[in-house]
Formats: structure tokens, C-alpha cells, sequence
């Protein structure tokens, strides 16, 4: 039984829409929302970056995403933002070779008009080998699982989708894609649209939405619970705190870096993103796989990846080029990472990346914000919140 939905929320829905971008075509550009957290407002980063989806009321969630206002909307991407063979050499994946039936689902709320399209110019644009929706490399779905009866358009969910599509290509281009959409935003349909890809068969489940946590999760979290599919969902874009569903003790918590090239032999450098969501849930067990002393319940996050909107990652939305980033970014990076090692069936939730710390990067620089203990919100040798057991240094730990 699906218990998120309150009448509390249903009164607050018509608010939350108007935060949230409107009803119409999917070519309006997302409003700017309230950064509001301690770590946001540290980065100095909104006079060149807007939020794709405003503050949320209790019973719904925000997507996690962000775009760089400097690179919208170009008939040809911004290049100093990072494309699929960027993400493949910095996480020293096997894209080309890997990932062949392997089904990665993407969960958001409202319609994207445009996804099948905007990912055709994706992947012909990188030279990715093409994903049409005639066959089972890309479908589309509403939350009941079928091909019709899509929900309303929002501008600000419509760019999460164009996102998470485009970086499940970028790190596993060989996977089928499985969009996902929920009816609207509510904890309710999001959380059904995550069992309904779970009964699908999708090897992986990205979420790249949350919201602030409350005590009724602890039961709500049941609909993440789905042993045998890996499931993700990004940590939040305002700096240290928690956020859920990312707090669940059955989903892969990803946390944000920033990623820039470098000299050193790997070739790429990461810090801390100060965006990142981190820290000890109010509400959710500790995982028996978690060993840190600074939480006596679940602490955020597990792994990470890239997620600062500058430089960004290189999308298609509605026809153009955009450069975006946030946590978004990660969890759908994260999840793909997960198809293209195969072998989610036999994985118990989250735990693989703290039995192969060799396989990882470990963030060792940066923070969120500013906490106690310092490993919550600060990058550290070994764990840390921010960033958790590091980031891919190929598929191994996943």
C-alpha cells in the first residue's frame, strides 16, 4: 500500500507546481528556485546557474538539477563541458564494450515531449550507436507502465528527464533505457513509478529527486526496496543535510563532485562539490555494512560522481545544447556504472562499494558545509559524507 500521499500535500500541490515550473510546452525555461542552504549560498554559483525545479512541499520532491544560464540552448555544446568520451576516461569505463541487455530505468515526474528526439541528437551528435523507440533501447512509460496517457509537462522536470537520459547513453551506451513517468512529483507517484519499474525488470533504477526527510519514511522506504535491481538516488544540491530517498538504507546514495581535468596520471582531478548532500538520517537504520562512528542511523552518502553545473555535463533539451549538473548528474552516472558491471541480481543494495575501496577514487579535498565530525560534510582519506567511498575507477566496485 502506497502511504506517501497526504491531504496535506494534495492542498499544497497548485503551490508546489508554480515553484516548480509551469504546465507548459517543455521549450519554457525552468524559473530559478531558493538555494537556501548554508553550502549553496558558500559556492557563490546562482549568478550563473538556475535551478531546474523550485523548493517542494511536504509529500513531494525536487529534482536535482541545474543549469549553466552561460550555455543554453546552442545549436552545438558548450566544449568545455564534459560529453560521454569525458565521463568514460574520467571514471576509466568500457561503454563500448559493456552493458549489452542490460535495462537502466530512469524515474521522474511529469512528460518530456521531446526525449525521444533530444536523445537521437545526443547520441548522434557523440557518435553513439542510435537508440530509436521502435525496439527495446529506449521506451517511454507513464507509471502504470504503459506507452500512453503520458502526465502534464512541466518546464524543470522535463530537463531532469532530458538529463538522466542523456548520461545513462554517455556511460552505457549498450543499455536499454527505461523512462519512467510518474503522474506528478508526489512522494506517492514517484515512489509507485519505482515499483512499477521494478516489476519491468530494469537492472538499475535511477532517482535524481528528494525531499526533506520525515518520520513516515522508515515505512514509505519499502517502495526502494526491491533486492536484485539496483537503485540510486542523488543526495541534493544544497549542501550539507539529508535528504530522502536518498536516506533509505536500500538505495546507492550518491553524492557530487567537481571534476576538472588535470596532469596528474589519472588525468582528471575531483573534489568535494560543494552542493552535496551528506550527513546522518534522522529517521533510517544504519545499514550493517556502514562502520562510521559519527551516525548512529544511515549516513549519506555511499559513492559519487561528478555533479557541479560548472563546467556541467553537455545535454539535448527541446532541440539545443545545454550545460547542466547537480546530483542529478551523478545518479544516473552511478546507476549505468552499476549495468555495465551486470550483476545486480546477485548485489545486496549498496554495500559493494565498501568491500572494494581499490576500485574507487577516493575525495580526499573539499566540503559541503560545516559539521561535526568533519568527515560528515568534508572530504576525507577513506569515507566521507559528501563524497562516500569515492568515485568510479572502473565498474569493480559495483
Amino acid at each position: 500500500m502506497i502511504r506517501f500521499l497526504r491531504p496535506v500535500a494534495l492542498l499544497a500541490l497548485p503551490v508546489l507546481l508554480a515553484a516548480c515550473g509551469s504546465h507548459g510546452t517543455s521549450s519554457a525555461l525552468p524559473q530559478p528556485g531558493n538555494a537556501g542552504a548554508a553550502g549553496m549560498q558558500n559556492y557563490n554559483m546562482m549568478s550563473n546557474v538556475r535551478e531546474n525545479c523550485g523548493p517542494a512541499a511536504p509529500g513531494f520532491a525536487r529534482c536535482f538539477s541545474m543549469i549553466r544560464t552561460s550555455a543554453m540552448n546552442g545549436a552545438a555544446p558548450d566544449f568545455t563541458s564534459y560529453g560521454p568520451p569525458d565521463l568514460q576516461s574520467a571514471y576509466k569505463l568500457s561503454g563500448s564494450t559493456l552493458g549489452t541487455g542490460q535495462t537502466v530505468a530512469i524515474v521522474d515526474a511529469f512528460d518530456d515531449p521531446t526525449a525521444q528526439s533530444d536523445l537521437s541528437t545526443y547520441r548522434s551528435f557523440y557518435g553513439l550507436p542510435a537508440c530509436t523507440g521502435t525496439g527495446k533501447c529506449f521506451r517511454k512509460l507513464n507509471q502504470l507502465g504503459q506507452a500512453k496517457n503520458y502526465p502534464p509537462v512541466n518546464s524543470g522536470w522535463d530537463v531532469e528527464i532530458s538529463l538522466d537520459v542523456d548520461m545513462v547513453s554517455a556511460i552505457c551506451p549498450k543499455c536499454h533505457i527505461l523512462l519512467m513517468e510518474a503522474n506528478d512529483n508526489s512522494f506517492a507517484n514517484l515512489a509507485a513509478t519505482v515499483d512499477e519499474a521494478a516489476k519491468l525488470n530494469a537492472n538499475a533504477i535511477s532517482n535524481s529527486y528528494g525531499g526533506s526527510e520525515y518520520s513516515g519514511e522508515t515505512t514509505d522506504q519499502s517502495h526502494y526496496n526491491h533486492p536484485g535491481h539496483m537503485i540510486t538516488a542523488s543526495s541534493g544540491d544544497s549542501g550539507f543535510g539529508v535528504q530522502f530517498p536518498a536516506a533509505s538504507q536500500f538505495v546507492t546514495a550518491v553524492g557530487g563532485t567537481t571534476l576538472t581535468h588535470s596532469t596528474n596520471k589519472r588525468g582528471w582531478a575531483e573534489v568535494v562539490w560543494p552542493g552535496a548532500g551528506s550527513g546522518c538520517s534522522a529517521f533510517v537504520t544504519k545499514p550493517t555494512w556502514q562502520k562510521d562512528t559519527g551516525c548512529s542511523r544511515r549516513t549519506v552518502a555511499d559513492v559519487s560522481a561528478d555533479a557541479d553545473p560548472t563546467p556541467g555535463v553537455v545535454i539535448v533539451y527541446a532541440g539545443g545544447f545545454y550545460s547542466v549538473g547537480g546530483t542529478s548528474v551523478a545518479s544516473p552516472i552511478i546507476a549505468s556504472v552499476y549495468a555495465l558491471e551486470g550483476n545486480a541480481a546477485t548485489l545486496n543494495y549498496g554495500s559493494e562499494s565498501y568491500s572494494h575501496l581499490n576500485a574507487l577514487f577516493d575525495i580526499t579535498k573539499g566540503s559541503n558545509g560545516s559539521c561535526s565530525p568533519a568527515y560528515l560534510c568534508h572530504g576525507e582519506k577513506g569515507y566521507d559524507g559528501p563524497t562516500g567511498n569515492g568515485t568510479p575507477n572502473g565498474d569493480e566496485a559495483f
